[in-house]
């Protein structure tokens, strides 16, 4: 019976014993498996999470426009030509005044009149005078004639003859001098009358009724033709740009605009702004007044640039950046790139690159500002409608866009 007892007891033993073992090695399976489970998990999540496109863009590539550089100025208004009309006479009452400022007035046409009653009273006394400056030389030649048929009688001496002859060249000096001085004062007579030398406009009037005017006194100020032009100003690094017959487009203070063109470059410099004066014709004056400021452009010749969309281009740091876009040979996904470009004329939603780029590049034209270097996309479409050929007049703008 002890013995039965005994090998009992180690039987159960060993059974418990061996529960144990297999519930031990089931645990370190389990926890084996557990791990190898989560290692696997994570590392999927990890590549969803890298591969996953950080943003949906569409994108563009570079095209070749025709666009119309421009030259920006600002300047006045300034008459083309403006004479100084003044008086003649001297000492005289200004009796009447015909015109105003802005009266439009012909060449010959009155624009005042001096009083004219004291040049009437030395015109009279020089009439007069030529009146007995002839009847003296006609004295003076009879006086004359009579000398020479005496003179073969011997009854004069040729001292008394002389006399005579010297009597006479006298009296034709007096009337030359008479003749001269009449002249003189039907001329100032004439002058009482002040004239228009040009056709034009006046611009400004000094005259005033009742005053008394010494010679050379400006009365009027005449726009000559009532012709206008922009006196634009323009630095000396865009001035070799230009040259005379260019097209200009004039922006008045009241937003309407005036076309023009180029008659002239000035031949200097300023020193201290480093501008030059480009007088430009006006082919009609609108509402331009002389003296008015006004802004304007130069329009050159057209040349073919590199362009892209606007909204393709992003001002960082002071430079202008754009997205490249670049697929991976691995898993042909795609990633962008930021790359520096350089920027130049504005037409419309377009803008030229001048460097950083190459025609067959794709760059992301939407959703931009979201996007980091070296993130990954997803791209839609390929937006890539033409560009146009020709630019509008005077749209294109000089330097960068932003």
């Amino acid at each position: 019976m002890l013995f039965r007892h005994v090998v009992h007891k180690q039987s159960t033993t060993f059974f418990i014993l061996l529960c144990l073992a297999l519930l031990l090695c089931a645990a370190l399976v389990f926890n084996r498996t557990s791990a190898s489970l989560q290692h696997n998990n994570s590392e999927q999540n990890q590549l969803n999470t890298i591969a996953k496109p950080v943003l949906t863009v569409t994108a563009s590539s570079p095209l070749m426009s025709m666009l119309n550089s421009t030259v920006s100025a600002q300047g006045n208004i300034m008459a083309w030509q403006e004479a100084s009309i003044g008086t003649e006479a001297d000492g005289l009452r200004l009796a009447e005044v015909k015109v105003n400022v802005g009266d439009q007035v012909h060449k010959g046409q009155i624009l005042a009149v001096f009083a004219s009653a004291t040049l009437q009273a030395e015109l009279d006394l020089s009439r007069a005078d030529k009146a007995e400056a002839e009847a003296l030389y006609t004295e003076a030649l009879a006086d004359l004639k009579r000398t020479t048929e005496l003179k073969s009688s011997g009854a004069l001496s040729s001292q008394q003859i002389q006399r005579y002859v010297t009597a006479a060249q006298s009296a034709k000096a007096r009337l030359d001098a008479a003749k001269a001085r009449l002249k003189t004062q039907e001329l100032r007579l004439a002058q009482r009358q002040v004239k228009a030398p040009d056709d034009g406009i006046i611009s400004a009037r000094t005259a005033t009724v009742g005053a008394v005017l010494p010679s050379g006194q400006e009365l009027f100020r005449l726009i000559r033709a009532g012709r206008l032009e922009w006196r634009a100003e323009v630095s000396s690094d865009e001035l070799s740009k230009l040259k005379t017959g260019q097209k200009a487009l004039i922006r008045l203070s009241d937003g309407s605009s005036v076309q023009g063109s180029i008659r002239m470059l000035s031949p200097i410099v300023d020193i201290q702004s480093r501008n030059a004066l480009v007088y430009v014709d006006l082919h009609s004056k609108g509402t331009a007044c002389s003296g008015m400021f006004a802004q304007g452009q130069f329009e050159l010749e057209a040349t073919q640039a590199m362009t892209l969309p606007v909204s393709a281009v992003q001002l960082r740091d002071g430079f202008s950046y754009v997205m490249r876009i670049e697929t991976l040979s691995t898993t042909m996904q795609s990633k962008v790139i930021q790359t520096k470009v350089n920027t130049g004329r504005r037409i419309a939603d377009r803008i030229e690159i001048t460097s950083g780029l190459k025609l067959s590049d794709k760059v992301v034209t939407t959703g931009i500002a979201f996007l980091g270097d070296g993130d990954l996309v997803r791209v839609i479409a390929k937006q890539n409608s033409a560009a146009p050929t020709t630019a509008p007049y005077l749209k294109a703008t000089s330097g960068p866009m932003l």
